[in-house]
């Protein structure tokens, strides 16, 4: 199995809802790392998985819209708790529709809110 992935940082807000998380309650920033991997057991003719300037441009496109941006404010956010899992998820079908690897193979965002925590979401394709 082949994997390819592209990693970038960014700041964005949020707070959280739907429950007493203390301060998480408030408006606060976190600096994200987004991890992009995509994982296919086939190369193209070329010998890639998704050529990787594609993936750092759909990458770089969308964190600058979530760049700098209060998470609860964005459409794709409504009626959710923006939480890391629902972020990564968001974030994943996003670069997806972007990108369109040929499949089958998985992708998958990894998205850390600080050095030590994580979630990720994969999807097949």
């Amino acid at each position: 199995m082949y994997t390819v992935a592209v990693k970038r940082d960014f700041i964005a807000r949020h707070y959280l809802i739907g429950g007493d998380w203390g301060v998480e309650n408030d408006p606060h920033a976190h600096h994200y790392a987004a991890e992009i991997q995509i994982e296919r057991s086939e190369l193209d003719e070329h010998g890639y998985l998704v050529d990787i300037e594609t993936i750092e441009a759909a990458l770089d496109d969308a964190l600058e819209y979530y760049r700098d941006s209060l998470l609860n404010e964005l459409p794709e956010f409504k009626n959710l708790n923006p939480s890391l899992e629902h972020f990564s998820r968001i974030l994943c079908q996003r670069l997806l529709r972007a990108i369109e690897p040929s499949g089958p193979g998985t992708f998958t965002v990894k998205l850390w809110e600080n050095e030590t925590n994580w979630a990720a979401f994969r999807q097949a394709f």
